[in-house]
């Protein structure tokens, strides 16, 4: 750990190797929207082995909101097949621990808490598609204010699986009105980071009371001439974890995320780290 910290205005056109040495000195833990441009980054899911398939199952069966990239062996805490120096027990800016359905803890490192059974599912995140909406001109007002994206419980129910279930969370992003199209077509390209949009428009429709309300994140200005744009969420897993109400599990902070080596646009092969050997 180090006393010397940096902001993410000085990380921002660092490597993704960079961001996440500074992490893993405990020199950053903020949110990691922005960063390391290019590169996927990853929603987590740490769970014990003995329910590790159901999840996989129920990902597979909701893949807008869990599309899966990666699944690390029991008890492993490295994830070759996004890095070779990853270890996600350090890597990510902040996690948040559950246990029995309650949330215990959100710490910056996870090292004491690691179990021999534990099993890492590593999920897609709609922060790799926001530098492609950058670069074609479509605003993305939450980089533009330095605030964590607005995430928001909705009424769409999930595909359940074993102990898991429930409704989709959300992230909501205010697009032009003329621009909106393009912004289906321009996310639709990253199907590992949640893909086109689930809905726009009336927040009511997805069970949205108020768009100033986010229950995750913080809320942005929607201008004049400009639609709400919903896309599904990686929080979603958090939720359908905590209502498990398993022993222990452990995620990422809501936009604290894992940065990866891999292309936001590769296609990433799921398979555990033993087979990559």
């Amino acid at each position: 750990m180090t006393d010397q910290q940096v902001t993410q205005a000085e990380l921002r056109n660092s490597t993704a190797a960079q961001v996440r040495a500074a992490i893993r000195a405990g020199a950053y833990g903020g949110h990691t929207s922005g960063l390391a441009a290019g590169k996927l980054q990853c929603n987590l899911a740490i769970l014990p082995e003995v329910y590790a398939l159901d999840f996989l199952r129920f990902c597979q069966r909701n893949p807008k909101p869990c599309p899966l990239v990666a699944v690390g062996d029991t008890g492993n805490p490295m994830l070759p097949t996004l890095g070779p120096d990853i270890d996600i027990r350090t890597d990510v800016p902040r996690y948040r621990v559950f246990e029995n359905g309650s949330f215990v803890a959100e710490p910056t490192d996870i090292s004491d808490l690691w179990q021999p059974d534990f099993v890492t599912v590593a999920l897609g995140c709609s922060f790799t598609f926001e530098n492609a909406l950058l670069r074609c001109d479509v605003p993305v007002r939450h980089m533009e204010s330095g605030r964590n994206v607005p995430m928001f419980r909705s009424n769409l129910d999930l595909v359940p699986a074993g102990p898991f279930g429930g409704q989709m969370v959300v992230t909501m992003r205010p697009i032009p009105a003329h621009q909106v199209q393009q912004a289906y077509e321009i996310s639709g390209r990253y199907p590992q980071a949640h893909g086109a949009p689930i809905a726009h428009g009336d927040p009511e429709n997805l069970g949205i009371a108020d768009l100033d309300a986010p229950d995750w994140g913080e809320s942005v200005h929607i201008r004049e001439g400009e639609v709400p744009v919903y896309w599904a969420c990686g929080v979603t897993p958090q939720n359908v974890l905590l209502d498990a109400r398993l022993p222990i599990c452990i995620t990422h902070s809501p936009g604290h995320m894992l940065i990866a080596d891999v292309a936001e646009d590769a296609e990433t092969t799921i398979y555990s780290n033993e087979e990559n050997e």
